[in-house]
């Protein structure tokens, strides 16, 4: 007789599905898509209210919707003046319940970059980490999420 055998760091919490991993990437195609548009304050909407997002570019981490909001609405503007459009593309899910009912998910994160009239091409690759909060309304909301770029030391 033969038994399965799972690869170390791979073991699967009772908390884990497939459905929860599908409602994770359901939200970051969503999420995405309303950054990409931008739909800033709904994009910043798919955050708690006192979500931090801590990425190389900003000095500290930005801390609540407010300054999500303004942050995404100012990328917009940069990006509608240069003639540019950006896309993320969420990949390679690593979904981990916690106990508490938290979500821990780090994946990649790609951007790639359109010149209106011109080529696309890919502008960054990240790793993204995040906290996911399950909330009363039935929604996942990032609670805190760390970005990192390969190009950067």
């Amino acid at each position: 007789m033969t038994t399965a055998t799972t690869a170390p760091g791979l073991e699967q919490s009772p908390a884990w599905s497939a459905a929860l991993y599908a409602r994770v990437q359901q939200f970051y195609a969503r999420q995405m898509q309303l950054l990409d548009l931008g739909e800033a304050e709904r994009w910043a909407r798919t955050f708690t209210e006192d979500a931090t997002f801590a990425v190389p570019t900003l000095p500290e981490p930005a801390r609540g919707r407010a300054a999500l909001a303004a942050a995404a609405r100012r990328t917009a503007a940069e990006l509608a003046a240069a003639g540019q459009r950006h896309r993320h593309f969420i990949g390679m899910l690593d979904v981990r319940p916690r106990p508490d009912g938290a979500v821990d998910v780090r994946s990649y994160a790609i951007v790639y970059a359109s010149q209106t009239g011109g080529a696309s091409q890919v502008h960054r690759v990240c790793v993204c980490e995040d906290v996911l909060l399950h909330q009363d309304d039935g929604e996942l909301r990032v609670s805190a999420r760390t970005v990192t770029r390969d190009d950067l030391a």
